[in-house]
């Protein structure tokens, strides 16, 4: 079984990949959580590096896994450039829950986040192929269960900048909101959030400037880990970054994952 958290698609597809050749079920690590696993012979996650550590949605779902302590368990890291603390944060996590990983390794793909920060993330298409190769080792690797923990070490820079008092601060580049004049009250971020933290709410919370007849519009609560897929996603670009606009054609999401396959609810 492959468990995977994403934001923009690059974790699910890579996920997909691994299912390809090892033929296992693929499933988003929130509908995984709290359910008994233990029969599971093998376990992938699969996940991105937000903020040079784990997403908060992976730091608060991987506890409630309950995995065996036999079963073969492997970590694949999607990151911009470098995982930092991401493996070393999940691997103490399941080590609280006598879960030993096996296996680590992280791929390179385009930076979903680059956004926040003006950039276009489709420029780093270039990703795909030069990381090719390594992908097809990982793939090869799983499917083999080989053993090997890549990318697995301390950070501190990391561990500092994941301290609650110090991520309030720098994070907020990332946090999105909703421009309640743009949003048409599809509800497709709603669908699509992993932490089932938007919700439609009716017009008397709309602010004064909205159209009357505006229908519901999106709400973003505070359990938001920033994976941005509500920005990536929205089709009417409602959704914006620490209130600044996102350009359309900045929009990203991997190539073969369409709005379909990130629904969630």
């Amino acid at each position: 079984m492959i468990l995977y958290f994403s934001g923009s698609g690059n974790s699910l597809a890579v996920a997909r990949q691994i299912s390809n050749k090892t033929g296992e079920q693929v499933i988003p690590l929130c509908k995984a959580a709290g359910k008994d696993l233990t029969d599971e012979k093998r376990i992938g996650l699969v996940f991105p590096t937000y903020w040079l550590d784990v997403p908060i949605a992976v730091r608060e779902l991987v506890p409630q896994l309950h995995l065996s302590a036999a079963a073969y368990v492997y970590v694949v890291i999607t990151c911009g450039a470098q995982t930092n603390n991401a493996v070393w944060t999940v691997r103490r996590l399941l080590r609280k829950q006598g879960v030993k990983v096996a296996y680590c390794h992280k791929i390179r793909v385009p930076d979903s986040s680059a956004l926040a920060f003006g950039r276009d993330p489709n420029q780093q298409a270039w990703k795909f192929e030069r990381y090719r190769s390594r992908l097809e080792q990982i793939i090869q690797d799983v499917a083999t269960e080989q053993r090997g923990l890549h990318f697995s070490g301390f950070d501190p820079f990391g561990w500092l900048l994941s301290r609650p008092s110090v991520a309030a601060k720098t994070q907020k580049v990332t946090r999105p909101n909703v421009n309640a004049e743009r949003c048409v009250g599809c509800g497709t971020c709603a669908k699509i959030c992993p932490q089932d933290n938007i919700v439609m709410a009716r017009n008397d919370v709309l602010p004064a400037s909205a159209t009357p007849s505006a229908p519901a519009t999106a709400q973003i609560g505070d359990r938001c880990t920033a994976c941005l897929a509500c920005v990536h996603f929205c089709p009417h670009l409602a959704v914006e970054i620490n209130g600044k606009a996102v350009k359309k054609e900045f929009r990203y999401h991997h190539p073969d994952i369409k709005l379909a396959d990130m629904v969630l609810r």
